[in-house]
């Protein structure tokens, strides 16, 4: 364990601070993450909390999530005994299926098909297995690895980073400005989202874009759980590309629906855009009538943070000492979370880390 006593305050109480902050604590670091508006506020909270284990294979995401995927398998059970923490992680089969509002699809379904799926849904392919796919509740998990990060030690402070403070010869980072007050650091860590495009008013950074999702919850759950990744044709001609991921609580999560609108200065102002609540129940309906039947319990929309290349920015801010940042993982930002958190950790105290290499996702690439 790490006994130094430099202080990082990590900016962002969503998955990637969130497991910054854990891996920064458990190695005796003394750790501040400042939220503005609640751990898990937006995509964390909002996500599907669908893993992979090797859907980034081909590209230099590929060997981080592949430790991600390793790393939240561990976390599951070890936060569990320690700590009695629990998110609701299990494996899931994942399947690829076919949908239609105005054609019957039954006949052209391969092999597995779910009871609960309707006559309009078949199934094209099983695209995981419990080996390479799994999922989790993303707001607990996020909640639950802030609870470890402060258990070892960490603390949450409520409020709104509106600047950083520097050295002398400006150089340096010194801390940040929290609600007009100056909190001393001797690193900071930039983890927004989408809002580390703010940061961009402070530090030498890349900018990063928000793009808008909407998803439903509902209560429902299939006696057969499978993670589902559809193409659905609407019954207007549309094509639509719905994801539905049943969870361990009796609920059933369904995502959708982009959209560009810019992103809201508060990540509490974040609302739905008219009519889509409406259309990806008509979605979940066309996919299976029983799940589209089922009570709505949240109407949600989110940002997730993305790139000009979407690939993420981790690492240290160019030309500035004690700077870093960690944002930018678009939709696969529950996945790497871990390991992002373990790498960064290792990146502020040791200058070098040994289980991902962090070079494709320098932000100087983008400068």
């Amino acid at each position: 364990m790490n006994t130094h006593s430099s202080r990082v305050i990590v900016c962002g109480g969503g998955v990637i601070g969130a497991c910054i902050a854990y891996y920064l604590a458990v190695r005796g670091v003394e750790t501040i993450v400042v939220e503005r508006t609640g751990v898990a506020n937006a995509s964390s909270g909002k996500s599907g909390g669908f893993l992979a284990l090797d859907w980034c294979r081909g590209t230099p995401v590929d060997r981080l999530a592949r430790r991600s995927f390793a790393l939240h398998a561990e976390l599951a059970a070890t936060l569990k005994t320690d700590l009695g923490l629990d998110w609701g992680y299990r494996p899931i089969e994942t399947l690829s299926i076919a949908a239609s509002q105005p054609r019957d699809l039954r006949h052209v379904s391969r092999g597995i098909s779910p009871e609960w799926l309707g006559q309009s849904t078949a199934v094209h392919a099983r695209i995981g297995d419990k080996r390479t796919t799994a999922q989790l509740d993303p707001f607990q998990f996020t909640q639950c690895m802030m609870a470890a990060a402060q258990a070892y030690g960490a603390q949450l402070r409520m409020g709104t980073v509106e600047g950083v403070t520097f050295s002398s010869d400006g150089d340096r980072v010194t801390g940040v400005l929290v609600d007009g007050e100056a909190l001393a650091a001797d690193n900071i860590v930039i983890a927004l989202g989408p809002w580390s495009i703010l940061a961009c008013n402070w530090l030498p950074l890349p900018r990063v874009y928000g793009l808008k999702g909407h998803s439903l919850i509902l209560r429902f759950e299939p006696a057969e759980p499978y993670a589902l990744f559809a193409e659905l044709e609407m019954d207007d001609g549309q094509i639509e590309t719905p994801e539905i991921v049943p969870r361990l609580d009796g609920t059933t999560y369904i995502c959708g629906l982009s959209d560009t609108k810019p992103l809201p200065i508060d990540p509490a102002h974040v609302t739905l855009e008219p009519g889509a609540a409406d259309r990806l129940r008509a979605m979940a309906t066309a996919i299976s009538p029983a799940l589209g039947a089922s009570k709505v319990l949240a109407e949600q929309a989110c940002y997730r943070p993305i790139t000009t290349d979407g690939l993420p920015l981790i690492g240290r801010v160019p030309g500035v000492g004690g700077a870093y940042v960690a944002t930018g993982h678009s939709v696969w930002g529950m996945l790497n979370g871990p390991a992002t958190g373990e790498a960064m950790a290792a990146l502020i105290v040791d200058g070098q880390t040994s289980t991902v290499d962090l070079a494709p996702f320098d932000p100087q690439r983008l400068l």
